[in-house]
Order: structure tokens, then C-alpha cells, then sequence
């Protein structure tokens, strides 16, 4: 079978699968594929040679490790294939098959029968990957190892697509209108998952950004973006417009490198704050676009082993760049295409976490309906995370739960295991946090009853009494997910555990009085990147309970409070300071034009 028909088979574009050296078993000219697959296809479907004796052949060996249930085998004319493909490969090909497509019928056809069955296929590909890496000393980036299901920062190329998600809910006539995809020009140099290339973006040329690997260990790869001459001298431009104060200056540096990313977050801002979301949302993504078209062959954005460090300069445009994106996508009616890029971002850098991504996460996944998605991260996590002490994940993994519960396609025990689940976690939530209660109920326009307002636990000591860092974390979560409470099963839900609650705490049940030791121990101080999360967020609440010490500082869009620890590749050129300090008509001539120097007098 041709690399095209197994590309076809995948749904993969041409340029998008991962490379690596000797990464190919198929070498074959790409020619049309009734010329290619007649001589070559052997009777029985298998292909000659010994393959039986080669193991299993795909187009690229990294693809067998992504495979989710290999114990599962797909079963074919009553034999079992021992080669499975992923559950969003096979769901493409039956969907074009039942749109009667001949060639991805054959296609299917022909990769069911192509594909040689092999008992010892998977160690074969051990060992290959094991040789690789003893060889070149870079272990290459790949898919999780076999041994876990899906993992949780897995992110799938299809839910990138906004389209994917709007054609769900309003068909693909009403996304795509009078759009002919087969005609659409190829003015551009590759395809892309992030974005879409705009016919009226500028014609795009290598604007000096690049990446490169950095190492390769315990089956993680490190990046970094690069900037060279001609882009630092852009970037340094970029610096002076920013300190002008004035968006011209920056529409004028973008019509010389018009894709010079910092220059487009930055303008995207200025059009948000005008309201031209139209235009925002353009130029994030043409900055994502740029800087997509800068990746290495081997950055995967799938596999969730990938890393870039925050704390490069260069790697920031790309995390800021995508958190934008998925703000805009999540305010457009997209939350599930804005739930895999927060698993994007997420993946990138998930000990450290710089963009505080987990205090978002459980939200979008509840919007989405994404139950199951957040409650096995909640159980990978939470061992070695601790996610039950964040506020969101105490109360959105017990709202899960219930809401799983709620669903009439499960099993009557599975229901019943859910809602069981569902009242245990959210009464340990509230015994942790007492504080979120009367806020919620506030925010949701309900009146409790005298008996929870006038309880000592849930009146408003517990609210005062919570540390400034807890109160923030609360305020933020409040702000963003508090009409997820509103419905009413969900409260009349809430009002039975919060009187579980009052029963244990008049008991004199000893866990209230270790959750609250551990309130006063555990939220002194919130992180840096958890300030930068509420910055970006611009949740009016969450913002007003930051600490002075943030609010003081000046806060750049494209790069809001950078690491302490900030790793610089080049320095920025000194600059003499263009006003005399003792001169007050420099000064004065100063506050009129931003660029002014005193060459000019």
C-alpha cells in the first residue's frame, strides 16, 4: 500500500507525521496508487518479501507506541488481527466509508489485509527504539509508553479544529457556508493544526524564528525557539515600540516583519481592549501560524512528551500565544476544542506548570461534558499533585461525578457508584473549604436557609477567616464557574451534603478540625505563576485579591510577570537615556512625542 493511501487511512496530512532517522518502512516512489499497490499486493493481502518475519510495518515505527488497547484486537472476516489502529483512526475510516467512498473503502480493505500478523511485533519495536537511542544518544519523542491507556496530557489533532466542534452542533453547512475546500489557493508553505491560513494574512516568509532540540531524556524531549540576528534586531524594535506607549509603533514595525509574534500578542491586545475581537483574534492566530511553521520535525504536539521552558523568552510567545487562543475559542462556544489546547499547554511544561493551567482545566472539561476526561485526571493526579487541595478540583471532580450520574445510557450500578462518589467528595470539599459555600449560593441568586447561614461553619467568619492565598484561588473559581451550580437538581444535590456536613461538624467529627490546620498551613502565599494565571484571566474578583506587590509592578501583555529566574539567550542593547534628567524642556517635549531624543533640538 502506497504512503498516500496509508495517510488517506490515518487522516493525516502530507508534513504532519513525526520524523526521525530510519523512521520509514515503506520506500516507495509516491506515485498513483492503482500503479503502485497491483504489482506489489500479495495474495491474501500480505505483502512479499517475509513480511511475517520483519514484525509489523507501518509508515512510522513511533505510531505503534500510541496505540490505546492492544489487547483489544480488531476482529476481521472472524480472525483476529493482531495490528489495532486508534479508536480516532478507525472512526474516520468507517465515517467516510459510510459516505460511500470507494477509495477509503479500499483503503480499509487494503490496510486490514496489508498489515502481516506477528506475535512478537511489539518487542521487535522495543527493540528497534531501544537501538535508536543507544546509537544517536537522543531518545525521540513519541506517544506515552504502552503500558499506560491514554495518557492524560494526549492531545488529538481533530480537536485543534474549531470547525470539528462547530459542525457538531450546527452541521457542517451552516460552519462552512459556501466554502469549496478544493479550491481554496496554495499560496502557502505547509499545512497546519493550530491555525488556518487567511488569504488575506501577508505573504509569509521565514521571519528568523527557528527551534531546536535541546536534549532528549527518560523519554522526554526538550525545545526552545531561537531567534536570529534579523529577528532580535525586530525584537529589540518591539521593546522601544512597547516603551512609546503608542499601538502605531507597533502597526508600523509589523508592516516590515509581519510576522513577528510578540508585535502580534501585543497588537491583539490593543484591538481586544477596543473591542475589535475580530481583529484580535486574527493576529493571535496568525502569530500561532508563524510560529508553528518554526517547529522542529521531531516537536510533537500530540504526544505530551514534549517540553519548552518558561523561563526562555522565546518560549513565552508560544505559551501566551496558545492561552489566547483558547480564551477566544472558550468565549466563542468552543470549550472542548479549548479544553485540548489547555492539555497543550498543560503538556508543555505540567511539573512547573507556568501558566498555572490546572486552576482551568476542570472548568473547561465540565463545560465540554468532558466528565470522564476530568475524573481520571483527578485519579492519575492526585497522588502525587495533591489537586483535591485547589478549591476548583474539590468542587468541579465531585460536580463530575454527579453529573456523570445523571446520564440514562449508563448502568444502574454504575449511577448509583457515581452519586455515592459524588456526595463523599464534595462533603470532604466543603469540610476543607467552608468559605466557597455562601459565596456560590450568593453568585447563583439563591437564599439559604437560617439554619446554614446562622451555623458558625458556614457563616461569615468562614469566609474572613481564610487565608488572602485561599481567597484568591476561591475568587477565581467563583468568577469563572459558578453557573455550572445554577441548575437545579445540581443545588437541590448540594443542599442534602451541606446538611451532612452541619450533622458532622455538631458531632464533632475530628477532620474539620484538621482541615482547618491545614488551611492555615498550606495557603500562606500563592506562586508567582499562579498570579500569572489571574492576571490572564481578568476575572474582575480574583484580580482585585492580588497581593500590592503584583499590582505594582507594570505588567507587559506579551509577557506578564516573567520568571525570576529567566534564562536569556542574547541581551538587549543598552540604551542612553534619550532626556536629560535635569533638562524640563527635553521632559516636556518627551511627554509629547514618545520618540523624541535630544539629537533633535
Amino acid at each position: 500500500m502506497s504512503r498516500r493511501a496509508l495517510r488517506r487511512l490515518r487522516g493525516e496530512q502530507r508534513g504532519q507525521e513525526p520524523l526521525g532517522p530510519d523512521a520509514l518502512q515503506f520506500v516507495l516512489p509516491d506515485d498513483d496508487d492503482a500503479e503502485e499497490e497491483g504489482p506489489k499486493q500479495g495474495s491474501g493481502g500480505r505483502r512479499p518479501g517475509g513480511a511475517g518475519k520483519e514484525g509489523v510495518r507501518v509508515n512510522n515505527r513511533f505510531e505503534l507506541i500510541n496505540i490505546e488497547d492492544l489487547e483489544d484486537d480488531l476482529v476481521v472476516n472472524g480472525e483476529r488481527s493482531d495490528s489495532a489502529l486508534p479508536d480516532s483512526v478507525s472512526s474516520g475510516n468507517k465515517g467516510r466509508a459510510q459516505r460511500g467512498n470507494p477509495e477509503a473503502k479500499q483503503d480499509e480493505d487494503e490496510a486490514k489485509a496489508g498489515f502481516p500478523e506477528q506475535e512478537n511485533g511489539l518487542e521487535d519495536i522495543d527493540r528497534i527504539l531501544e537501538r535508536i537511542e543507544d546509537s544517536s544518544g537522543f531518545s525521540h519523542p513519541g506517544p506515552p509508553p504502552l503500558n499506560s491507556r491514554k495518557h492524560v496530557l494526549y492531545v488529538e489533532h481533530r480537536h485543534l479544529n474549531p470547525d470539528t466542534e462547530l459542525k457538531r452542533y450546527f452541521g457542517a453547512r451552516a460552519v462552512l457556508g459556501e466554502q469549496r475546500p478544493r479550491q481554496r489557493p496554495r499560496v502557502y508553505p505547509k499545512c497546519t493544526w493550530l491555525t488556518t491560513p487567511k488569504t488575506t494574512w501577508p505573504r509569509y516568509s521565514k521571519p528568523g524564528l527557528s527551534m531546536r532540540l535541546l536534549e532528549s531524556k527518560k523519554g522526554l524531549s526538550f525545545f526552545a525557539f531561537e531567534h536570529n540576528e534579523e529577528y532580535q534586531q525586530a525584537q529589540h524594535k518591539f521593546l522601544v515600540a512597547v516603551e512609546s506607549m503608542e499601538p502605531n509603533n507597533i502597526v508600523v514595525l509589523l508592516q516590515t516583519s509581519p510576522y513577528h509574534v510578540d508585535s502580534l500578542l501585543q497588537l491583539s491586545d490593543a484591538c481586544r481592549f477596543q473591542e475589535d475581537q475580530e481583529m484580535a483574534r486574527d493576529l493571535i492566530e496568525r502569530a500561532l501560524y508563524s510560529m508553528e511553521c518554526a517547529f522542529h520535525p521531531l516537536f510533537s504536539l500530540t504526544s505530551g512528551t514534549c517540553r519548552l521552558d518558561y523561563r526562555r523568552p522565546e518560549n513565552r510567545s508560544f505559551y501566551l500565544a496558545l492561552y489566547k487562543q483558547m480564551s477566544f475559542l472558550e468565549k466563542r462556544g468552543c470549550p472542548r476544542t479549548a479544553l485540548e489546547y489547555c492539555k497543550l499547554i498543560l503538556s508543555l511544561e505540567p511539573d512547573e506548570d507556568p501558566l498555572c493551567m490546572l486552576l482551568l482545566i476542570d472548568h473547561l472539561a465540565l463545560r465540554a461534558r468532558n466528565y470522564e476526561y476530568l475524573i481520571h485526571l483527578f485519579q492519575e493526579w492526585e497522588a502525587h499533585r495533591n489537586l483535591s487541595q485547589l478549591p476548583n478540583f474539590a468542587f468541579s471532580v465531585p460536580l463530575a461525578y454527579f453529573l456523570l450520574s445523571q446520564q440514562t445510557d449508563l448502568p444502574e450500578h454504575e449511577l448509583t457508584s457515581a452519586r455515592q462518589q459524588a456526595s463523599l467528595l464534595i462533603q470532604q470539599a466543603l469540610t476543607m473549604f467552608p468559605g466557597v459555600l455562601m459565596p456560590l449560593l450568593e453568585c447563583c441568586s439563591v437564599r439559604p436557609d437560617a439554619t446554614v447561614a446562622n451555623h458558625r461553619f458556614f457563616g461569615p467568619d468562614a469566609e474572613i477567616s481564610q487565608p488572602p492565598a485561599l481567597s484568591q484561588l476561591v475568587s477565581l473559581y467563583l468568577g469563572r464557574s459558578h453557573f455550572l451550580w445554577k441548575d437545579p437538581t445540581t443545588m437541590s444535590w448540594l443542599e442534602e451534603n451541606v446538611r451532612a456536613v452541619l450533622q458532622a461538624v455538631d458531632a464533632g467529627d475530628p477532620a474539620v478540625e484538621a482541615c482547618e490546620n491545614r488551611r492555615k498551613v498550606l495557603y500562606q502565599r500563592a506562586p508567582r505563576n499562579i498570579h500569572r494565571h489571574v492576571i490572564l484571566s481578568e476575572i474582575k474578583e480574583a484580580v482585585a485579591a492580588l497581593p500590592s506587590d503584583v499590582t505594582t509592578q507594570s505588567v507587559m501583555g506579551f509577557d506578564p510577570l516573567p520568571p525570576l529566574d529567566t534564562i536569556y539567550s542574547y541581551v538587549r542593547p543598552e540604551r542612553l537615556s534619550p532626556v536629560s534628567h535635569g533638562n524640563t524642556i527635553a521632559l516636556f517635549f518627551r511627554s509629547l512625542l514618545p520618540n523624541y531624543t535630544t539629537e533633535q533640538l
